[in-house]
């Protein structure tokens, strides 16, 4: 029986195809959209121009009548072929296009021009537009429509086939549905029901480390679907070769700028691959992707369900009260969007505000507090994810209570560690780029495992000191966790801090000029601010051995054991473990799932000296106390009133 097939277009495109395509199919033009012939199989939009606004149309009547459909289509000497749309998947011309568009460098320039053609300013034929270069793109999506006519898997599914025009080179593209997207996305909407977790059974690799999935399994997947330098959720990476360990930057683009995420291991291909994870859990934690919000209310209307702003910690209210501040005030008769957790104390649904549950957030009119990616966690399993969220809040409240309250905390003796592979670690680090590693038990009252990690330069030149933190139920792995994170700051502040120098100067001075992530690291590059850290890198105390400072860790071959013994240790000590699933569709289709971690009273890690978070969080006040650190409580005005020097 033969396919129908429609053609939409004027053009030489739509002429070349129609001409290849009329000889096996019954082939029908149509110069503009008409009525859609009842027995049409598949559909084509072909123009010598980029027409978006037709593109549009085309995903409205075609979606409706239920009919596949095609686009070929000229733009800035580049022949666009695809997607090939489906009614009934995800994955539409509007998801490509803002895919091809985002990742491209010319996106500011590009999404106006879009937005205009798509208003109805038509365009004129592509001045690459040859009839070559046409010719030969009528070639391939002659090609690809005999394939999905005859039942074969067509690559245009989530794929774009781009042709540059001027050397008739070939590329293909893939791209991945947009999970917000107005036409196909098929994302529910936020419920409690679906806010449940039920933990369940996550066995280890081999039986051992805190990982249920392995990298020769993702190294399958994670370049081709999420790393494309023209339509890739990441468009690029950099290997950086100075650095004592592999490190690989990967780029992940957005609309405002481009963010780079790292990875660092033993190995540049696990590096690209960690880091690619890394940009995976940054792309879930920007907004809600995986379920639609639909809670708007005050936290005085929604109380009975709702987590309570004001146990995670807000600003001073001297800071609120500048004219420039960013945020405003908590006030409970103030109406916000929520999205629905899990309280693991509770054992039930809990609704958390969304600029708490999402970093990037925070400035949108009704900001009452700063939140960064702290607590957010990529895993191969839920359970994973909640396991490694958890972590790096530990890792961070640690550090930042240490701070604040200045605890003399014990100094470790690495030697102690009995681990060949971390001797080597910071020897290569001494050799390689000249500092020595110190390494402080900074566990909290919860008893998990946390270090605080010190790098000193050997030299009269760069930065002076880097600090890093660590938390994980077995200490040498959270002693090398941060030592990658040390690794990764050397060499790259060095000419910053010596061609700003004045700047981090006066940031001694005064302490409310630290405003971003990298002032807090490059203030203590600083030799002078060397002296705010004596009561850490005082050297009169003896070393300590892991044993003697840490326990054994567990044994479990299932990391729900694990985790499901931190969930208890918390319970004990009534700290609340909240839990959004962050997951989208991006991740979801290769099994990864997505977390933001929130436990109240935890100090969260702020950067900026005007966005610190400490007020109500009675916790800081408390635990130096509970650790036999001091004879009584602290008082805010004692703690140390210095910016922190996480980086």
């Amino acid at each position: 029986m033969t396919a129908h097939i429609l053609i939409t277009g004027d053009g030489l495109l739509a002429d070349y195809v129609s001409g290849q395509l009329s000889t096996k199919y019954q082939v029908r033009r149509q110069g503009k959209f008409e009525e859609v012939p009842e027995k049409t199989d598949l559909a084509l939009v072909l123009s010598d121009a980029w027409h978006p606004s037709i593109h549009q149309k085309a995903e409205e009547r075609f979606r409706s009548a239920g009919i596949p459909w095609l686009r070929g289509f000229v733009s800035f000497g580049e022949g666009i072929i695809g997607p090939l749309v489906r009614h009934d998947r995800p994955g539409c011309s509007l998801c490509a296009d803002k895919r091809r568009l985002i990742a491209g460098p010319d996106r500011y320039e590009m999404w106006e021009i879009q937005r205009r053609l798509t208003a109805g300013e038509g365009a004129l034929r592509d001045a690459w537009a040859s009839r070559t270069g046409l010719s030969q793109m009528a070639n391939l999506i002659s090609n690809e429509v005999k394939k999905v006519l005859q039942g074969e898997p067509s690559p245009l599914e989530e794929r774009m086939f781009i042709t540059n025009l001027r050397t008739l080179t070939i590329s293909s593209h893939i791209f991945l549905p947009d999970p917000l997207c107005s036409i196909c996305s098929p994302i529910p909407e936020d419920t409690p029901e679906l806010a449940q977790i039920t933990l369940e059974s996550s066995p280890k690799l081999n039986g051992t480390g805190y990982r249920c999935r392995s990298m020769d399994e993702l190294k399958t997947v994670l370049v081709e679907d999420y790393l494309d330098e023209r339509t890739g959720i990441m468009n690029g990476k950099m290997e950086d070769f100075r650095l004592p360990f592999a490190d690989v930057l990967v780029n992940m683009p957005l609309f405002g700028a481009d963010e780079g995420v790292a990875g660092r291991s033993n190995s540049y291909e696990i590096s690209e691959l960690t880091a690619i994870l890394e940009g995976l859990e940054r792309y879930c934690g920007i907004e809600p992707q995986g379920k639609r919000k639909i809670v708007r209310g005050s936290y005085r209307h929604l109380k009975d369900f709702a987590l309570n702003p004001e146990r995670v910690g807000l600003h001073d209210q001297d800071q609120y009260a500048k004219i420039d501040y960013p945020f405003k005030p908590f006030h409970p008769n103030a109406p916000m969007n929520w999205v629905w957790g899990y309280s693991f104390l509770q054992e039930r649904p809990i609704l958390v505000p969304e600029l708490l549950a999402y970093y990037s957030l925070g400035i949108n009119g009704e900001g009452f507090v700063y939140e960064t990616s702290n607590g957010c966690a990529l895993g191969g399993s839920m359970e994973e994810a909640i396991f490694h969220g958890i972590m790096e809040i530990v890792e961070r409240d640690s550090f930042l209570i240490t701070w604040y309250a200045q605890l003399s905390i014990p100094p470790l003796d690495l030697h102690s560690a009995n681990d060949k592979e971390l001797e080597l670690m910071v020897d290569r680090i001494r050799e390689v780029q000249g500092y020595d590693v110190y390494f402080y038990n900074s566990t909290m009252e919860h008893g998990i495992p946390s270090v605080w990690a010190v790098a000193k330069n050997r030299k009269s030149t760069g930065v002076n000191l880097i600090c890093a933190a660590g938390a994980n139920p077995d200490p040498v792995r959270a002693v090398k966790s941060s030592l990658y994170e040390l690794a990764g700051m050397m060499v790259r502040h060095d000419k910053i801090l010596e061609e700003n120098r004045q700047k981090y100067e006066e940031m001694l001075k005064d302490p409310f000029a630290v405003r971003n992530m990298a002032d807090h690291g490059l203030l203590y590059g600083l030799p002078e601010a060397e002296e705010r850290l004596n009561f850490l890198l005082q050297d009169n105390r003896p070393l300590r051995t892991f044993a003697e400072e840490f326990k054994q860790p567990p044994e479990n071959t299932d990391l729900k054991d694990d985790l499901q013994a931190v969930l208890d240790r918390f319970r004990q000590l009534d700290l609340e473990v909240i839990v959004v699933d962050q997951t989208t569709p991006i991740t979801k289709r290769n099994g990864l799932f997505c977390v933001k971690v929130l436990i109240p009273g935890m100090l969260p890690m702020t950067f900026g000296h005007h966005l610190t978070r400490v007020r109500g969080l009675e916790r800081v006040l408390q635990v130096p106390m509970k650790l036999g650190f001091t004879n009584q409580p602290l008082s805010y005005e004692q703690l140390n009133p210095y910016p922190h020097p996480f980086p």
